[in-house]
């Protein structure tokens, strides 16, 4: 089947489980090529190939919906609706998204980026279901890491009270749950699936009746009994006392078992909870080997053997960079401790949790309950670094408000991937943090201008003692520059100068520092002077400078990578607004009020505005007439 003519999924509806096994090969050969050249989350999607075109074959999307948690494995799916010609864009400007996406197909759903969402969605989709009496089945897609999320459990707890038709899909593709399956659970598994389970255990419960009551005490513990044979030997019993029906174990890659429980689920009155186990990256060896999750997304890569193309960059990560620090002062301070939820390797912590096995805490897809642990340590003196994206600390902003900051508790957050990621998209740009951080009492927020300075940061934040501070760093690589032996502690609330003039003054920091100093030294020479100040902590302002450059009655232009809205350009003119300097030109670069899509993050700059011509045509615009001629 040339997989480019497919426009929907009902042609699954009369192939045959050999054909149905040709199909999956040719997706693999496909993903594997594609993704070669755009990267992608290939680990992921390798290992859901026979689960999605199980699904499709057995439900009719999209009047029955397929809700695909996290969204990050939905490209088998995309394929299977009609969307193979436009991969060679997978991830690019204005190409196909790596997430669903309501504006690609009728056939997404539910549009997410972030896990743990699938569930909550599903139960407001099959409530609509009843409410309209619309006959359709609501299939949810979830890892078995993003169970560790707190709405997924707030979801089944709601699902399984309810009794709400549902077919909740557990993929689970860690390998180390292998083991903890067994023999007896799969004997178990297969009795369920052929709908014997609940004869089981009736048939259990009379027969332990049945048995003469010795001294009286086996009759009075025989419910207990059969309660602890259960918890013993069932592995699904969580999911049982939570009201749902356990079906599995199965195995994700063969279609007989896939089809037939899918089938028996459809069947069922009430939720019902298929448990499936699948191999992330099957079919492709560097990614079935891959322990540690680099295969779980990726950039480009060579298909013969697997290695990655990087494009030459011998300046340390931002991530990297940061927890090095973090691992360098914690061999000297006793109480820095680090947590993330998630996210070792993403955020480099993968050093310091082998130096310090007993100061490291991965607590899961749990943004929340990280924050808060956080709190908790810091309240018995410890100094934790919570090393946490930008996009995912949204998810902990009541715990940073309520725990944090209301308590004034000594919580360094590292706020990784600030500003535009690029690929990602939308539901990943970290471009709302300094918006919902810069209101919350007691917060310092900081952003370094280059590698060097951002280990000072570091530092300066260990050494603070007065209440939570966080330091927001971009994804990807540093400048190279040359790197002090010694950490220094930075003033709080201290901005620095870095190119003098006198028409204009720009106020930037961090990522917009190189446009904005480009910019300037582009006006320099049509005859402007603009000066150029590393506004490098976002709150506390420094107030001594900032009244410096409004007492001028210059203009002054805010250039940030973070949305406009709440954000440092509103802080600037906060502050002129409550110290009476009405007659200063203020104006604003950044973020617009929407949401940014998927590109390249010098794309993206180029679309909203955020680069050095724009710059120095804004800075024009704010000018007196006799400047614009000079």
């Amino acid at each position: 089947m040339d997989l480019l003519s497919i426009k929907d999924p009902s042609f699954l509806k009369t192939m045959n489980k050999e054909e149905l096994q040709q199909l999956s090969q040719k997706i693999r050969e496909f993903l594997i090529e594609k993704l070669s050249w755009t990267g992608g989350h290939i680990g992921p999607n390798l290992g859901v190939v026979e689960l999605t075109i199980a699904l499709h074959k057995c439900f009719d999307s999209p009047k029955d919906k397929i809700i695909w948690d996290v969204g990050h494995q939905s490209y088998v799916h995309k394929i299977l609706t009609g969307r193979a010609d436009q991969f060679g864009s997978l991830r690019q400007y204005k190409g196909l998204c790596g997430f669903p996406k309501m504006s690609e197909s009728e056939h997404d759903v539910w549009e997410t980026g972030h896990s743990s969402t699938s569930l909550s969605a599903a139960m407001g989709m099959a409530i609509a279901r009843d409410v309209k009496k619309v006959d359709s089945h609501v299939i949810p897609v979830i890892g078995d890491g993003a169970l560790t999320g707190g709405m997924a459990l707030e979801a089944l707890n709601h699902i399984g009270d309810s009794q709400t038709n549902m077919t909740v899909i557990l993929n689970d593709n860690e390998m180390s749950i292998a083991p903890n399956v067994g023999a007896l659970n799969n004997v178990l598994g297969k009795l369920r699936t052929a709908g014997k389970y609940q004869w089981v255990k009736d048939e259990l419960e009379y027969l332990l009746k049945k048995i003469p009551a010795v001294g009286g005490k086996l009759a009075s513990t025989a419910e207990r009994v059969k309660d602890s044979l259960k918890y013993l030997l069932v592995s699904g019993m969580f999911f049982e006392e939570m009201g749902f029906t356990y079906l599995g174990p199965i195995d994700g890659h063969n279609f007989d078992e896939l089809l037939e429980n899918i089938q028996y689920a459809k069947k069922m009155e009430g939720p019902v909870l298929l448990h499936v186990i699948t191999k992330k990256g099957k079919g492709f060896s560097p990614a079935e080997d891959d322990k540690v999750g680099t295969w779980h997304g990726t950039g480009p890569y060579k298909m013969e053997t697997g290695d990655l193309i990087k494009p030459v960059n011998t300046a340390p990560a931002w991530s990297a960079l940061v927890s090095e620090t973090v691992r360098k002062l914690a061999r000297e301070d006793q109480r820095i401790v680090a947590v993330t939820p998630a996210m070792p390797v993403g955020s480099k912590l993968e050093k310091f949790a082998e130096e310090f096995p007993e100061r490291m805490f991965d607590v899961g897809i749990a943004e929340q309950h990280a924050a808060t642990m956080a709190a908790g340590l810091a309240t018995q003196g410890m100094k934790p670094f919570l090393a946490i994206y930008s996009t995912f600390l949204q998810r902990a902003y009541d715990q940073v408000l309520h725990d944090i900051c209301r308590q004034n508790l000594n919580v360094f957050i590292g706020i990784d991937r600030a500003g535009l990621v690029g690929a990602d998209g939308e539901t990943h740009q970290g471009v709302f943090d300094i918006a919902f951080l810069r209101s919350l009492p007691n917060m310092v927020i900081m952003m370094p201008k280059d590698e060097n300075e951002g280990q000072h940061m570091v530092y300066t934040a260990n050494q603070y003692d007065e209440g939570p501070i966080a330091m927001r760093f971009p994804r990807g690589n540093g400048y190279g520059v040359p790197m002090d032996e010694q950490f220094r502690k930075i003033p709080i609330g201290s901005w620095e100068v870095l190119k003098e003039g006198s028409t204009a003054t720009i106020l930037t920091f961090g990522t917009t520092i190189p446009m904005s100093m480009e910019a300037a030294y582009q006006l320099e020479k049509q005859g402007v002077s603009v000066q150029v100040i590393n506004a490098r902590f976002i709150k506390p302002l420094d107030h001594e400078m900032l009244e410096k450059v409004l007492s001028t009655g210059t203009p002054i232009l805010t250039v940030e990578e973070a949305v406009l809205e709440g954000g440092f350009g509103s802080a600037v003119l906060e502050f002129a607004h409550d110290h009476g300097y009405s007659n200063t030109s203020i104006g604003r670069i950044g973020i617009p009020d929407r949401f940014i899509e998927h590109g390249s993050v010098k794309e993206l700059w180029n679309e909203i505005g955020l680069t050095s011509d724009h710059i120095v045509n804004k800075i024009k615009s704010m000018l007196p007439a006799k400047k614009k001629r000079a």
